[in-house]
């Protein structure tokens, strides 16, 4: 009886919407932290763009929190849409930490695997952006959002190769001890974001399951 009256009533559709732009500021907030990797633009100033980016995702994710608790008939699970929120926030809140990392400790250098690290983490965070698109349409587009949730779990054992092969070069070449923690502690925080990335490719996956 009830899923009969929650079909009819009208549903809020605001939430997708709302994921959408909070993917979108997860992407520039990725192509912040890639220019900074590579020093195409000055750290301080894409440092400052990640702090930004991520205030503004912050203010998204509490809009979708406070219209879940608003909201009646809800256009998905309310509970997927929560942990679906957080953990895409989680993300850029972990770009957020990296770029503090490195405004600490005042690095403006950066090895070629981080570098590399920061061009999949756009691409993570690109094709993340791609699959949150697609939720409004769950039906129809359940096949290429299982392709999608699959290509970040690609990217992201692209990340822990990266991650290994940075850290044993750091082994291999830094004879700074204090160097090699402190870029050691980058490549853990890089790993981090590429990982909450996987995090959220299987909140969506769930969802599909739960849907189609």
């Amino acid at each position: 009886m009830l899923g009969w009256f929650r079909a009819l009533m009208p549903r809020e559709e605001h939430f997708f919407e709302l994921f959408i732009r909070h993917a979108q500021v997860t992407v520039a907030g990725a192509v912040a932290l890639r220019a900074l990797l590579t020093g195409s633009k000055d750290v301080a100033q894409c440092c400052k763009e990640i702090s930004q980016r991520e205030a503004e995702a912050d203010e998204l994710t509490r809009e979708v929190l406070t219209a879940l608790r608003r909201t009646f008939i809800t256009p998905l699970d309310r509970g997927d849409i929560k942990d679906l929120i957080t953990s895409m926030d989680d993300a850029i809140d972990q770009m957020n930490q990296t770029a503090k990392v490195i405004t600490l400790f005042e690095l403006s250098a950066f090895e070629r695997p981080m570098q590399d690290m920061g061009e999949i983490i756009v691409r993570a965070a690109e094709v993340t952006a791609q699959a949150v698109g697609l939720l409004g349409s769950l039906a129809r587009e359940s096949n290429r959002l299982n392709a999608l949730t699959e290509e970040i779990i690609r990217i992201e054992e692209q990340a822990d190769q990266l991650h290994d092969q940075g850290r044993k070069e750091l082994f291999l070449t830094q004879h700074n001890a204090i160097a090699f923690v402190i870029g050691t502690e980058v490549y853990g925080h890089l790993e981090e974001v590429v990982d909450r990335f996987e995090d959220v490719a299987n909140e969506i996956s769930a969802i599909v399951i739960e849907n189609v």
